[in-house]
């Protein structure tokens, strides 16, 4: 059992019959009245967020996961194939597994895998990816009409926002988390 006192991000619980990630969680002390936790947390099997205030001290199963590297093979259509690193057996799951954060996954790309008895729960992508620009506009010399940055289609299909220098072909640095450009590499 775990207590809202124990909560840490990344922390997986049973809640109404299902098993939620800690994504998010925030102690709020209102003036005479019990303390409550503020978390956001996302449903394992469906990648749903839920917003959920819980009152300090309520307890929850702690679901112990197991993280195992794993690498991305292929995709066909919905199912997505990756080899596990330590056993070397393919396992597939839905694109709902997967979730957003297959914006940025390439080919024979290294990421964790949370694993829950031999079942494949979670992908984990690293914090940072580097990518190729496919396709941008080139950049004019002194134009800032745009605020210095212009959309640039990456090798895996996602669309960001880049600054102005740079150029197709480029390699960058995009944070996985929330889409951003980081730096060129």
């Amino acid at each position: 059992m775990i207590s809202t006192s124990d909560f840490r991000n990344g922390i997986v619980i049973r809640f109404e019959h299902g098993m939620y990630e800690i994504i998010d969680f925030q102690l709020v002390r209102m003036q005479q009245r019990q303390a409550i936790v503020r978390t956001k947390l996302k449903n394992i099997k469906t990648g749903n967020v839920l917003e959920q205030p819980f009152r300090s001290g309520d307890r929850f199963e702690e679901i112990y996961v197991e993280d195992r590297p794993i690498q991305y093979l292929y995709n066909d259509g919905d199912r997505y194939h990756f080899m596990d690193n330590e056993t070397y057996h393919e396992v597939t799951v839905s694109k709902a597994i997967v979730g957003p954060q297959l914006a940025y996954l390439k080919e024979n790309m290294e990421v964790q895998g949370r694993y829950l008895n031999d079942e494949l729960l979670l992908i984990q992508l690293p914090s940072s990816v580097i990518l190729e620009v496919t396709e941008t506009e080139p950049g004019v010399r002194g134009d800032t009409a745009k605020s210095g940055t212009k959309p640039a289609k990456v090798e895996t299909g996602a669309t960001i926002k880049v600054p102005l220098f740079v150029n197709t072909g480029d390699k960058i640095r995009v944070d996985t988390r929330s889409g951003d450009y980081l730096e060129r590499a």
